[in-house]
């Protein structure tokens, strides 16, 4: 035995070595290297040596690289990070030149440097469960695999079939993996594992060919052709072009991804691998992969596992859900809520309405039916799962009771105190609100205590993420069970504090300000709307704004300014507020939903309402894309570092994950606080003060970033 792996030959000369790490999972570290390098040399001097078989004691078979090493390198170390990459790779090499076979038993998940290591191997065996997936997801933390993940791929599968797997980062099931033929064979219980590995060695001890990769052979050649082949060469010219239509030049790991592979169509293995090894480089000291690493790994697991969950009560789960109000997000819940097997009342004003908000879920689910996602039984099961109702009194025992219905308060108070007294003993109640404080609300409850808001975001089937805002009187134990039930259903929860807008509303709404005021100074629309995308979000800023409507955005404005929420002589945006303000009660332009916005809509698309170039645009007034760039990101930056310092938002995890999640902050950034730390301090209180003499105080940097800049830490 040696310290990490668990060395053993049986009677048939089979070395079994069963990955056995500190820690709770294999990974690919100082460990791992010493382990691994001594066990390579044992295998080597093995006498009597026919077969090795690849397992693991963890529940994983192996997770990967130590992104901590990849987080803390910098620029001054890239030769020796090289070098020790390098090293490395030699070192797998020579397990997949044995002159025997070797198998990789997986008996759970094998993703990034794990299927990179079950690709050393000739044979490989998987456990057919849901917890088994592979796959290479280093692409969605900035990076690319650097085990030989591209090379290996793409001389497996070919350029075309293996840039999928490559560029997208998602784990496949096994099932799907044989398919594909990844996977050579299934089990389906673990103690099967090793006795399939050993058989299949002990059957091809004899034949020659079976301890050679694919393409250590001499008459390999790649699937779908090398790079003079036509249909590659078609690849390698539109490739690139497609690629960064996609990424806008802002992720520079996928393009990486795309260079490795088309390098090996071109050169022998050994040094397509160094290409590989020189391109991961580059990209562990990047700024968008250390933003990435940092956000949707380390800060993603901080909060998907509860760290602002309070530490009591026990967890619980939710067994019987009440939703008042069938509309779009109503709806949406009783899905989300249906399919993770809870009982759901789903109530509205009439039985129609309620029946209609059921069909939405019979709708979800005959498309999955039509994708072969699901099956009719499913469907069946799911829809007995939502009592559709108009009566109150279908309410009693509710575990929760989330209230679903429109912006008005005092709707949301005489709903409260009509169904409140249909909970359950311990049970709790929720408001969907985006914007309307929770304290306020809470008013009419007869127990302010387990009174919380649980915004969802539309639509609820696909928006992964639920913002948890409590109250002046919030108690822990309604924190928690809230926090419980949405992961749940499958999503995460962020926590925040009360206050106008929450987090993710307030933050949200920054942005589409600023380009409304854009707008009222002169710019042209499309320009706009434009560098809003290349700066990485999903679409511009003022379609976003026709899809959410312009007259939302003037009844939220108008309900805070009449409950004493806001002041309109302190409005940063006097001019874009007054545009749409004069679009929405002059022009009758309210929104995409209303009949149109900024733009026109109609069968071949949209095009700019033309009276929005007529009365605004000044062709004279001169702005930098660079300035109408950070315009657009550093006001939605600056607000959610507002949100930190007054502790509207309780940790820096919450605030990145709420803001790429729930309102799609760009990826490369991190979230909106991990930028700052990407961007540098000090550079960023700076360009602060630039935009700020220009446009305005609202982008004077918060005075926490110099509290950090000056405590010498960043933001974690």
């Amino acid at each position: 035995m040696m310290s990490g792996f668990h060395y053993q030959q049986d009677a048939d000369g089979i070395v079994t070595i069963t990955m056995d790490m500190t820690g709770p999972v294999n990974a690919m570290n100082a460990e791992f290297d010493q382990a691994f390098s001594r066990c390579v040399a044992q295998l080597e001097a093995q006498d009597n040596l026919t077969g090795v078989v690849f397992a693991s004691a963890k529940s994983t078979f192996f997770a990967g690289g130590d992104l901590n090493v990849l987080l803390a390198a910098n620029g001054a170390e890239a030769d020796q990070l090289l070098s020790n990459f390098l090293a490395n790779k030699a070192m797998l090499r020579r397990i997949e030149t044995l002159p025997v076979p070797v198998v990789a038993a997986i008996n759970g998940a094998a993703l990034g440097g794990g299927w990179e290591l079950c690709l050393l191997c000739n044979y490989r065996v998987a456990l057919d469960k849901p917890k088994v997936n592979i796959g290479l997801p280093e692409v969605t933390l900035g990076l690319l695999p650097g085990a030989g993940g591209v090379v290996r791929m793409t001389h497996l599968l070919g350029a075309e079939q293996a840039l999928p797997y490559l560029l997208e980062g998602k784990p496949l099931a096994v099932a799907k993996a044989q398919q594909a033929g990844l996977v050579d064979q299934l089990v389906s219980e673990p103690e099967q594992l090793l006795p399939a590995a050993k058989a299949w060695i002990l059957a091809n001890q004899d034949n020659p060919e079976a301890s050679v990769q694919p393409w250590d052979k001499p008459k390999h050649r790649i699937p779908g052709g090398g790079f003079n082949h036509p249909q590659m060469a078609q690849l390698a010219m539109m490739a690139p072009v497609m690629l960064r239509q996609k990424t806008r030049g802002l992720l520079p790991a996928p393009e990486r991804i795309l260079d490795v592979v088309l390098e090996t169509l071109k050169l022998p293995f050994d040094l397509a691998q160094e290409v590989e090894s020189r391109h991961f480089t580059s990209l562990v000291r990047s700024v968008q992969a250390k933003n990435m690493i940092s956000t949707f790994f380390f800060q993603m697991n901080k909060v998907n596992g509860g760290a602002s969950r309070p530490p009591a009560p026990p967890k619980q789960k939710i067994g019987k859900l009440g939703i008042i109000g069938a509309g779009m997000m109503g709806q949406g819940i009783a899905f989300s809520s249906a399919k993770a097997g809870i009982e759901v009342v789903l109530k509205d004003t009439s039985q129609a309405g309620a029946d209609k908000g059921k069909g939405y879920s019979a709708s979800l689910m005959d498309k999955r039916i039509s994708r072969g996602r699901a099956s009719e039984q499913q469907k069946q099961a799911l829809l007995q799962r939502i009592h559709a109702t108009a009566v109150d009194e279908d309410l009693q025992g509710c575990d929760l009771i989330i209230e679903a219905v429109f912006e008005k308060v005092e709707l949301k108070h005489q709903i409260n105190q009509q169904t409140e007294p249909m909970l359950a003993a311990d049970g709790i109640w929720g408001s969907n609100t985006s914007t309307l404080p929770i304290t306020e609300l809470a008013k009419s409850s007869r127990d302010s205590e387990k009174f919380i808001g649980i915004h969802f975001f539309s639509p609820v089937d696909k928006m992964p993420l639920v913002e948890l805002i409590c109250g002046a009187n919030t108690s822990d134990d309604t924190l928690a069970k809230a926090f419980d039930y949405v992961q749940q259903i499958g999503k995460t929860p962020i926590v925040v504090n009360d206050s106008t807008g929450f987090y993710t509303s307030r933050t949200f709404g920054m942005q589409l300000a600023e380009a409304a005021q854009m707008v009222a100074e002169g710019l042209h629309p499309q320009r706009i709307d434009a560098l809003g995308k290349a700066i990485g979000m999903p679409v511009g800023p003022l379609t976003i704004q026709d899809e959410v409507s312009q007259k939302l955005a003037f009844d939220v404005a108008n309900t805070q300014i009449a409950m004493g929420l806001m002041d309109p002589s302190q409005d940063p945006f006097p001019e874009g507020n007054a545009l749409i303000r004069a679009m929405v009660t002059e022009d009758n332009r309210q929104g995409r939903h209303h009949g149109g916005g900024y733009f026109d809509y109609h069968d071949g698309g949209k095009t700019l309402w033309p009276q929005l170039l007529s009365c605004y645009y000044k062709p004279e007034v001169t702005v930098s894309d660079a300035d109408i760039k950070d315009r657009l990101l550093f006001i939605n930056v600056n607000e959610a570092l507002k949100c930190l310092q007054e502790g509207v938002v309780r940790t820096v995890a919450d605030a990145n994950i709420g803001s790429i999640l729930g309102i799609g902050a760009p990826a490369w950034t991190g979230g909106y606080i991990q930028f700052v730390n990407g961007y540098g301090l000090q550079r960023y209180i700076d360009r602060c003060e630039q935009l700020a003499a220009r446009y305005g105080a609202r982008f004077r940097a918060p005075a926490i970033v110099a509290e950090y800049l000056s405590a010498e830490k960043e933001f974690h």
